[in-house]
């Protein structure tokens, strides 16, 4: 390990967590990648296709990474293929993901607004103002804090099974609590991170003020003007009860069916919903 790389995860690692997201399969986007880099943040990202650009966020807790929008879990296809034809698609391995390419310091002051920093970053860096932006579990709280910062260059979102809090969560040993196994993945990978340190950054992102969707205020979600698709779920780490929440404090939401991935034979109406949805508010 560099020196350098040596220098920035010492100084900790954005909070991971795998068990968030039941499975990612080895299929990739196939897609050459390339690596942005501001200061010391570097975020290995990948494109595909051409047309209004499409910001896919994917799942896997803080173990987010391309792959997780490859035929995961929480999207029953592999969402690059899936838009591509319409739509640039551009998706990126979050900050420290531990199994993922991008590195950068570690905020723990200000975690959600470091991640929001990467994805806003990339953006500019490819010279895109306006987009749509979809994301998977962890993607859901990512997508209400661009909607925060950004509200202006978002045409529409589409948040698909989102994590978010429920009350048990208060104990890491519920399942929802998703975050809980980091600390030890995370310094297994890479000693030099103590554990005070991760468990620090998870305690600030996921464990101070508690409630809703983690990253913004219901305050936030009211004064949304931009379109939004809330496709719900309902497991431990995906609570149905704040997905609809969402859906129904947002003025301009709109949401799927529920269950949309069982049966199975339901799925291929929610992906036309979400390109209906997609179509009907993409710029001119």
């Amino acid at each position: 390990m560099d020196s350098t790389r040596r220098s920035i995860l010492t100084a900790g690692v954005a909070a991971a967590a795998a068990a968030a997201v039941p499975r990612i399969f080895a299929q990739q986007t196939g897609q050459a990648g390339k690596f942005y880099e501001r200061g010391p943040v570097r975020i290995y990202y990948e494109e595909a296709g051409a047309g209004f650009p499409l910001l896919l966020l994917p799942g896997g807790g803080l173990n987010a990474r391309i792959a997780g929008v490859a035929g995961n879990n929480p999207y029953p296809a592999n969402a690059v293929n899936e838009f591509k034809g319409e739509y640039r698609c551009i998706t990126a391995d979050l900050r420290n993901a531990p199994g993922g390419q991008s590195t950068g310091p570690v905020e723990v002051d200000r975690p959600w607004d470091a991640y929001a920093d990467d994805q806003l970053g990339l953006m500019d860096h490819l010279g895109i103002d306006r987009f749509a932006v979809m994301g998977f579990c962890i993607g859901g709280p990512f997508i209400w804090n661009l909607l925060k910062r950004a509200p202006n260059r978002i045409a529409a979102a589409v948040v698909a099974q989102p994590v978010g809090f429920r009350p048990e969560m208060r104990d890491r040993k519920f399942a929802g609590s998703f975050w809980a196994t980091w600390p030890g993945l995370v310094t297994a990978k890479w000693p030099e991170i103590t554990m005070q340190t991760a468990d620090q950054f998870i305690t600030r992102m996921f464990e101070t003020n508690p409630d809703f969707v983690f990253s913004v205020t219901r305050d936030v979600v009211r004064s949304c003007q931009a379109p939004v698709l809330i496709l719900p779920d309902d497991v431990p780490a995906h609570p149905y009860a704040v997905a609809m929440e969402c859906a129904m404090l947002a003025p301009k939401s709109e949401v799927s069916l529920f269950p949309w991935k069982e049966p199975q034979d339901r799925i291929p109406l929610a992906v036309r919903q979400v390109h209906s949805f997609l179509r009907a508010h993409r710029p001119a």
